[in-house]
């Protein structure tokens, strides 16, 4: 994601399915069933699910969202053209049909893409949803008092860069055209053979403009998924959500809506909602967080406990922390010393840093160990467990730093074990072993993230992360080392400022693809190609660990999310 307050809200909360997995086959609680005390673990329709949040489910409004798949709350809500397939593991992160027939169909060079609408569609009143109501939705998304969602749109269609949404322009987008109401057409500026994974987001969700509010759209929404908002307070604060009667299972194939209500409840403490769902009493029985992990504290006491270890599910999400090397400041100029901090790191005091193996994988590829990032095993500076001083001293010296050298490392000081001060610290013990000496820079979040995302201020060593918008190595290795994404008066993610022309082309190239597997297979070659220049160094990737109440049943993890999918769970 390009927006790293949005992107930093999505990893924590997961909660707009804004964020998601890697690795092994995420996996939840045992069985797949939170059967907590006993009794029948069959999912049954009914019952009241509480939701327990940290964070408000703010701006809850299809053009101002910015998430993956649809979201997870908002996907209760709000249905597009495409969404991610409800299943657990590696089978969860497929792209499926929600509102079409099929994914899309693409043109020979994957420049235009067809999308059909399914049968019987409807909205909460009983209309008919037809597709001039997503190219409404898709256009009022432009308008600048709606923004906040994702900026592909605007980069991707036809004409679109200046484009200031409907309030302003009523023409609308040439880019987007609908023959007929049940058919909805768009034209790129480019070959983008993910464009069904574009389609799963928010943007994509239709808007009849009869009933647009504009921005008091989020207060009510109109549904065209299986539940309707009833209540919306204090921006997303409480949001209250019933059956919407006019969905119906016969057009949506991914959404289980057991409950009959939904009860949102946000602003809690962290820790008062894993000791809520821990002790699971009343209503908090049926109860699930979408935003709050187990912090190592917690899981410490939950594994202890045999009843409480069965309730949480274990997830993985497409996301990388690493350190990042601005090739432009000195010493960092100098490949040799970018390769020995490389060997120099101790992945074991970092992984402990991070809250410990159960919360975090050891990373030596940029891209997710995940098969539908494309996924390649490599590590080409290998430094073990705990480092490889030795052959770093070594590199220093051909680098004409035989007797070592100090460097600053930028980090957050947010408590986030992430780009925190116990990572940065971790890696300043690690390098002192190879005779680097390391000076700990701690910014305020807000600040530590206006000075590494600009390409004047980016400091030469310093803490990163990334998050992908959805599985594949495009959103993940696109706005880090495409050159022609460098941008030198706004926010820059190209931290290694690499601009390399095949690397590039190669981009390009892979954009042409509609074959999703073979598109995969070329990005994990792409990331090996990329991680051989260590203009960063993959440090790990996060592990989710969610508690549930014991009521709770039908519990899903995908590797596109890595957080349990609300829209499959039971309460009974």
């Amino acid at each position: 994601m390009r927006q790293p307050s949005v992107r930093a809200r999505r990893v924590a909360a997961a909660s707009v399915g804004l964020v998601l997995a890697a690795g092994a086959a995420a996996c939840g609680p045992k069985d797949n069933d939170a059967k907590g005390s006993g009794g029948d673990s069959t999912p049954h329709k009914g019952g009241t699910l509480t939701v327990l949040n940290s964070s408000p489910q703010e701006n809850f409004d299809p053009a101002r969202l910015y998430t993956s798949g649809g979201g997870n709350v908002p996907s209760l809500v709000f249905r597009t053209l495409t969404t991610r397939n409800r299943e657990n593991g590696a089978a969860g992160a497929k792209v499926v049909p929600d509102l079409a027939t099929d994914t899309g169909r693409a043109n020979k060079d994957a420049t235009v893409w067809t999308y059909t609408l399914k049968k019987g569609l409807k909205y909460e009143d009983g209309t008919a949803i037809t597709s001039a109501d997503i190219k409404y939705g898709i256009e009022r998304s432009f308008a600048p008092e709606l923004s906040g969602g994702a900026p592909y749109l605007r980069d991707w269609l036809v004409g679109a860069a200046d484009y200031q949404g409907p309030y302003k322009d009523k023409k609308g987008l040439s880019a987007i055209e609908t023959p007929d109401a049940q058919t909805i057409v768009f034209h790129l500026n480019k070959p983008e053979g993910e464009f069904p994974y574009l389609a799963t987001q928010t943007q994509f969700t239709p808007v009849p403009k009869a009933k647009d509010t504009g921005t008091k759209y989020a207060e009510h929404p109109v549904s065209s998924g299986p539940y309707k908002v009833v209540k919306n307070e204090n921006n997303g604060e409480h949001i209250v959500l019933e059956r919407n009667k006019y969905w119906s299972t016969a057009t949506d194939a991914e959404r289980k809506a057991y409950p009959d209500k939904v009860d949102v409840k946000s602003g809690l403490d962290s820790s008062v909602i894993n000791q809520r769902l821990s002790a699971s009493q009343g209503t908090d029985a049926a109860a699930v967080t979408t935003d709050t992990n187990l912090g190592p504290a917690e899981l410490a006491k939950v594994t202890g406990d045999k009843d409480l270890a069965s309730r949480v599910g274990t997830g993985h999400f497409g996301y990388t922390n690493y350190i990042a090397f601005n090739p432009t400041v000195k010493p960092f100029n100098n490949a040799k010393v970018r390769q020995a901090i490389s060997y120099a790191i101790d992945r074991s005091s970092v992984i402990n840093a991070a809250g410990g193996s159960a919360l975090a994988e050891a990373a030596t590829t940029y891209l997710p160990n995940q098969k539908s990032f494309g996924y390649e095993p490599y590590d080409l500076f290998p430094a073990g467990k705990t480092g490889n001083p030795a052959k770093a001293k070594e590199l220093l010296a051909q680098a004409g730093y035989k007797n070592g050298l100090t460097v600053t490392l930028t980090h957050s000081n947010a408590k986030d074990f992430e780009t925190s001060p116990e990572i940065a610290t971790a890696i300043q013990d690690a390098l002192k072993k190879a005779g680097i000496t390391v000076k700990l820079q701690g910014l305020e979040e807000n600040d530590y993230s206006d000075t590494i995302h600009s390409v004047k201020t980016e400091p030469g060593f310093f803490l990163a992360h990334w998050g992908a918008d959805w599985p594949s190595g495009g959103p993940f290795l696109a706005p880090i080392f495409d050159g022609r994404q460098i941008v030198k008066d706004g926010a820059n993610f190209n931290t290694g400022l690499l601009n390399d022309k095949s690397v590039n082309a190669e981009i390009d190239a892979i954009n042409k693809l509609t074959d999703l597997d073979a598109a995969a297979k070329r990005w994990g070659a792409l990331d090996k190609k990329i991680g051989e220049q260590a203009l960063t160094v993959p440090l790990f990737h996060p592990v989710y660990k969610r508690l549930v109440g014991k009521d709770i049943r039908n519990v899903v993890i995908s590797d596109w999310t890595g957080v349990l999918d609300i829209s499959q769970l039971a309460v009974k």
